[in-house]
């Protein structure tokens, strides 16, 4: 069974149509890149996921819950956190407070104080930097700390799917390679399932798994992300020319 399946998604933004009749599904452990040309529509199709921008067409069903239009707060109590493209941390905030923003928890919830301190330690296990400085603005940390910060507010909430938009995006390749390191080995620790949008193929390669090419809204190539790359069909479908 999938833990996320899209039915002829369509987005539309006024009279302009982002996502058209997209459809896939992502089973429970898999690492999924979904990549192509600026405005082929990717980012719109993670905010759909997340319940950011509901879709005018179509179903999102998520670990077997029609999720189509639910609030993003809903998703995420399910198990499906998303990590936003520009590493949009609360910057005169600490690192913690950071963090415990993303539990999603209320003081009036039973037991929510040992809950959050345990997901607090599980993400300073894998990011220890952030416990280092957990007493710091967030808006003092580099950018690649931020993206582990924006990670780590994901992960407090316990997920299942972490649906992550332009990791590598503004970071230099060798931070980009820590936080590939990090997201691949919480992916082994935590059982978790990765859906990452990334604009070049080349870090999808790379790491390997599934790969979906996504130009003018539409899904053009699916299949493995290592043989893709290597492909004429990927270079003529992602820039537009030749048979696809």
């Amino acid at each position: 069974m999938s833990l996320l399946a899209l039915s002829n998604i369509t987005i539309r933004y006024g009279r302009l149509t982002a996502v058209r009749n997209v459809a896939f599904t992502l089973t429970e452990g898999e690492i999924l890149f979904i990549t192509g040309p600026n405005g082929a529509g990717k980012s719109s199709l993670l905010r759909a996921i997340a319940g950011v921008t509901p879709p005018a067409g179509g179903r999102i069903d998520f670990a077997g819950a029609d999720i189509t239009g639910r609030a993003p707060e809903d998703i995420a109590r399910m198990g499906l956190s998303m990590v936003p493209e520009g590493r949009d941390v609360f910057g005169s905030l600490t690192i913690e407070e950071n963090l415990l923003v993303g539990t999603g928890m209320h003081a009036r919830e039973r037991n929510w104080r040992s809950r959050a301190a345990t997901e607090l330690e599980a993400v300073y296990d894998t990011f220890p930097i952030l416990k280092d400085r957990r007493h710091s603005q967030a808006g003092l940390l580099s950018g690649g700390q931020q993206q582990m910060l924006v990670i780590g507010r994901a992960l407090m909430t316990n997920p299942r799917l972490i649906a992550i938009d332009e990791p590598s995006l503004g970071l230099a390749p060798n931070i980009t390679d820590q936080v590939y390191e990090r997201l691949i080995a919480l992916r082994a620790h935590r059982a978790l399932t990765l859906l990452i949008v990334e604009q070049s193929s080349t870090r999808a390669q790379l790491v390997g798994g599934r790969m979906i090419l996504m130009r003018g809204g539409e899904v053009l190539l699916d299949g493995d992300a290592r043989a893709m790359g290597q492909s004429e069909a990927m270079q003529a479908a992602y820039f537009g020319y030749g048979d696809h």
